[in-house]
């Protein structure tokens, strides 16, 4: 069961929407004076009609009504100019505003531990990534803009009412009790069914990410029923939440049309009942009925804006969250005062109660070449990931310097401490980008030198535009091997003082790899160099050897001794080799 990524508190949330006010101000009033404007002159036709209903009673000419229509387009034709020009405000500004909302997001989500993201689960940074940045865009272009045109043409359609008709105007407050009491159940109600919805997204899409990335392993152990359980589970959940939603639209909607036909009957009957009485006139009649029933369309605006206001809050909270992870994540801690890496009785889970590492003790010693080996599921790669402040312990620590690790900020410990993974990673850009992304401000001569340390200029160079080629996806295919030529450059740009290599030359055939790790041994003078060793030879040339078996280090120490001592790597070290000669033979 994961965790889930963290959730802004409300108060993170209105802290940043105070922040974004004060960064568009100007705009934003901007925005709100032209609304403004398009509402006071949508008042104008209503108003004509009631002045012109009284008119044509105490006999007014062809002339004067032609006037009175002139007025009437006149409002309508302002009204459209102004909401043209504001809607084109508004949106343009809530392009602006969304862009730095991705922007910020997509740096912080750059940021976030992968150990956070795993024990999170992809989906859940898939939908925050999806449905959250696309519900808060939505939110941005539209539900502001409207939510702010229906609010303004209700707060001047009020006030032009009570200016008309102050005798009529106040039976619009008996819609009030139903308005009143139907908000605060639907805002009691609303955080939790949304919550709910977004969190149901996660579990749908990881679902259908890891049944698709592991298509090839589904069919060849037939777990086609196991998968389909899963994903109709997570389905199952997602819709019980999105009816959740509808129920609450079904019983909000009913009584929310009813209160607005209150003002329009009520109005009319009052109204009607005064003019009997000579109390008011017909066209005043008129106009305020016509302003009650022009109520009714920014009335219901409002409730489905407020509904799309309140998803896009629990949106945006999710979204903030994606920072929380990262401060969490990378909390403040001193500079380490020396390169030394040291593991002291470290354990770790992925999942409460099944340990992959048992109280794991481990000092490397700076400068040295120190490979680990062990078999297939020993926790190699996971003690690979503690060491390089991936992950944080359960138990013990891991210290760089004296620091912890995982608490040491992730753009600080790329430069004490890196891991080059099994599976490299290639960008669809141009191989100098690509090799940039160590170190942004790398010169070419330095690209250069990297890439010559580990053997790739040669065939860089023999590409149609060389360093300039477009690789990755839709570029320029390379092989496993090159792939990890440009990961390993990468890793000399950013020049941490001490590499950790996760069988980080599996995907070279024997020769090629020899080739790299004699090139890799003879350029990183001076560094610390930890490699998790998928082929023997790698672990022979190493200063010192651990053993990692069953999520405990069972035998440290130099090739030769550990041959000598006859344990676990001696009866490794004679397996790799009796192969070895088997495959020379044949």
């Amino acid at each position: 069961m994961t965790t889930g990524l963290p959730r802004a508190s409300s108060a993170r949330v209105r802290q940043e929407l105070r922040a974004i006010w004060r960064r568009h101000r100007g705009r934003f009033v901007g925005v709100v004076l032209l609304n403004g404007a398009a509402a006071a002159f949508s008042l104008v036709p209503p108003r004509l009609v009631g002045l012109l209903i009284d008119r044509l009673g105490a006999g007014a000419g062809i002339g004067e009504v032609a006037l009175y229509g002139a007025g009437m387009l006149a409002g309508v034709i302002a009204q459209s100019l102004f909401v043209l020009t504001a809607a084109r405000s508004a949106w343009t500004l809530g392009e602006d505003v969304f862009a730095q909302l991705r922007l910020a997001f997509l740096s912080e989500a750059l940021l976030v531990p992968m150990g956070v993201i795993e024990e999170a689960g992809t989906g859940e940074l898939v939908t925050r990534t999806t449905q959250d940045i696309n519900a808060v865009g939505e939110t941005v272009r539209w539900a502001l803009p409207g939510s702010l045109v229906s609010a303004l043409t209700v707060g001047l359609t009020l006030i032009a009412a009570v200016a008309a008709a102050p005798l009529i105007a106040p039976v619009y407050l008996l819609a009030l009790p139903v308005l009143v009491v139907l908000m605060r159940w639907y805002m009691r109600r609303a955080p939790d069914v949304y919550r709910h919805l977004g969190d149901s997204y996660g579990p749908t899409f990881a679902s259908l990410d890891e049944t698709a990335s592991g298509a090839r392993a589904v069919e060849a152990l037939s777990l086609q029923e196991a998968r389909h359980r899963s994903l109709t589970t997570a389905l199952s959940a997602h819709w019980s939440a999105a009816v959740g939603r509808i129920r609450l639209r079904q019983t909000m909607l009913p009584w929310a049309n009813l209160a607005f036909a209150i003002p329009v009957f009520s109005s009319l009957a009052w109204g009607g009942w005064l003019a009997v009485h000579g109390q008011v006139s017909v066209g005043t009649v008129v106009t305020v009925t016509l302003y009650a029933a022009a109520l009714v369309a920014p009335l219901e605006s409002l409730i489905d804006w407020t509904d799309e206001l309140q998803r896009s809050a629990v949106s945006f909270a999710r979204i903030l969250g994606v920072g929380e992870a990262v401060e969490h994540g990378t909390a403040a801690a001193a500079e380490p005062s020396s390169t030394a890496v040291e593991m002291t009785a470290a354990s770790f889970a992925y999942r409460a109660g099944r340990e992959v590492l048992h109280g794991v003790s481990l000092q490397v010693v700076s400068g040295e070449r120190l490979a680990i080996v062990g078999p297939s599921g020993a926790g190699k790669s996971t003690l690979a990931r503690l060491l390089a402040g991936i992950d944080r312990p359960s138990a013990g620590r891991v210290t760089v310097g004296g620091v912890d690790a995982s608490a040491i900020p992730l753009a600080r410990r790329r430069g004490h401490v890196l891991l080059v993974a099994q599976e490299s990673h290639v960008f669809a850009a141009t191989v100098r980008e690509n090799v940039l992304l160590g170190r942004l401000d790398a010169l070419d001569p330095e690209v250069a030198d990297a890439l010559g340390r580990i053997g790739a200029l040669e065939w860089i160079d023999a590409l149609d535009d060389g360093w300039d080629t477009v690789v990755g996806s839709g570029g320029h295919p390379l092989t496993g091997a090159q792939e990890q030529q440009l990961a390993l450059a990468r890793v000399l740009l950013a020049d941490p003082h001490t590499i950790i290599l996760d069988e980080a030359t599996s995907a070279m055939d024997p020769t090629a790899a020899r080739d790299l790790e004699a090139a890799l041994a003879a350029t990183m003078q001076g560094r610390t160099v930890i490699a998790i060793a998928h082929r023997l030879s790698t672990a022979y040339d190493a200063d010192r050897i651990a053993v990692v078996d069953g999520g405990r280090i069972v035998e440290l120490g130099s090739h030769d001794e550990l041959v000598e001592a006859g344990g676990a790597y001696a009866r490794l070290w004679a397996l790799w080799r009796d192969d070895g000669a088997r495959s020379d033979g044949r």
